[in-house]
């Protein structure tokens, strides 16, 4: 039993699920772009009410049981999700495909869909639906809500998947479970990431990463403190609050897309949060996913693996500016800064060099720069796309989803920000803020038309819940 906040979530069943046809053990080396992740746990989850028609398959025992029976079958072609870390004989680590299981959670909650709230997730989700990953590389919880509805949560290692890996198993996981084929099978082939070991590598990626002897001293207990701590907020952004911002990062003749556009605006905000006259240097790195870049040529079965390829293709380059620059000048100008950063990284030589900077260093492990802020350094914090979760999609057969989010506290002295399409399709952006408390007090008080608490209301408006 785990008793937080304002409800209870009791634990009725823990069990292993395996793969449902036997597999060969074998090894599975990470990439170079893997070893680049530290070991974090990445969440996500999702809500669903009490379907409307009332048939025998509309019961939580029955979802549970679709739900096991699909997980088995697609850890067959996701077998390393069935799978563990171990380190290898220099201390790296690697995949042990051995069909060892996911942990599989079966909980009750006595609280409603409507009356959570998940403005909150650390109160909210934390430690209720989230279930704690202690052995594999994912653990899966499924909570019976009291109304009827349901949370279905995943915490994944996130050296093994990013994102979009994360929605390609959700989405063929949702296939299986409506007994239709996979529409994209994985691809497992490590070799897509070899290193070229070129001789000169862009000195970018220098600036980027580190290895983890160059990271700087952790603050002291007198600084810890003294540090305004991180919590985690949801807030929705609407569609037409996004093309505002949209057009006023365009405004200089430049177009500027509406994740650049919003990426600026949250820089700006969280600089003017530490006044104009502060000469520090406030950093945003923003998260790229390099598939499109590594096609390995033009030709479409190219394309088609890395499309399928299961594991980290991201690259993180990031941008500092002083503050009092962000503070002064038009977003016009914070979105062209945001844009020439990330116009380094978005071509293959950059992914290519990335991996070779990597084998240059091994066997030991690095890391971006943007994780670890120095306790001297101004204001830090990653954005990340969440476009490729495609929230609407994960429908075991409940229907879709009211509302799906990441929860990521990730534990690190930068803030992190993910922005995600609402699963209603109009437009609006659900918004996942791991920042400093003091950084989200200031923009619900200054940018409160902007970010708005995510709560069902919002939801109820659009549909019934």
């Amino acid at each position: 039993m785990v008793t937080k906040g304002e409800f209870t979530v009791i634990v009725s069943r823990k069990e292993v699920i395996a793969a449902a046809l036997p597999l060969q053990e074998h090894w599975l080396p990470f990439s170079n772009i893997d070893l680049l992740l530290p070991p974090l746990e990445a969440g996500l989850f999702f809500c669903y009410k009490k379907p409307e028609s009332d048939n025998n398959n509309n019961n939580f025992a029955s979802f549970v049981d679709v739900l096991k029976k699909s997980l088995a079958e697609v850890l067959v072609p996701y077998y390393a999700l069935a799978g563990e870390i171990v380190c290898n004989s220099v201390g790296e680590p690697e995949l042990l495909c051995n069909n060892r299981g996911v942990d599989f959670v079966e909980a009750y909650a006595n609280v409603e869909l409507r009356e959570l709230n998940l403005y909150n997730p650390d109160e909210s989700i934390e430690g209720k639906f989230m279930p704690a990953k202690n052995f594999g590389v994912i653990s899966v919880q499924a909570t019976e809500l009291k109304c009827g509805g349901v949370v279905v949560a995943c915490n994944f290692d996130h050296r093994i998947a990013d994102l979009y890996s994360a929605n390609l198993f959700l989405v063929s996981w949702t296939e299986i479970a409506q007994s239709k084929p996979i529409s994209l099978p994985p691809c497992f082939r490590r070799s897509l990431l070899n290193p070229k070991r070129r001789r000169s590598i862009d000195p970018i990626v220098d600036s980027m990463y580190m290895p983890i002897s160059k990271l700087p001293p952790p603050p002291t207990e007198l600084q810890q403190a003294s540090d305004d701590h991180i919590i985690s907020r949801i807030y929705y952004v609407t569609n037409d609050k996004i093309n505002a911002i949209n057009s006023l990062a365009s405004a200089n003749g430049s177009k500027r897309t509406k994740f650049e556009s919003f990426s600026a605006y949250l820089w700006k905000m969280v600089a003017e949060c530490y006044g104009p006259n502060n000469e520090k240097v406030s950093k945003m790195g923003i998260a790229v996913d390099g598939r499109s870049r590594l096609s390995q040529g033009d030709n479409e079965k190219s394309k088609q693996l890395m499309r399928a390829y299961f594991g980290n293709v991201v690259s993180i380059p990031f941008g500092g500016e002083k503050i009092n620059q962000l503070v002064e000048n038009p977003l016009s100008w914070v979105a062209e800064k945001v844009h020439e950063f990330l116009e380094t990284v978005v071509n293959e030589d950059h992914f290519v060099g990335l991996i070779d900077w990597v084998e240059m260093h091994r066997p030991e492990p690095a890391l971006a720069k943007i994780y670890s802020n120095g306790s001297n350094d101004g204001p830090a914090f990653l954005v990340s796309s969440g476009k490729g979760l495609e929230t609407s999609r994960v429908d075991f057969g409940w229907g879709k989803p009211v509302i799906g989010s990441c929860h990521f506290p990730w534990g690190g002295s930068a803030g992190y920000v993910m922005p995600m399409p609402s699963p209603i399709g109009n437009g609006d952006w659900v918004v996942y803020m791991h920042l400093q408390k003091k950084q989200l007090d200031f923009i619900e008080a200054e940018a409160s038309d902007v970010f708005t608490p995510l709560t069902f209301e919002y939801l109820n408006s659009i549909i019934s819940i």
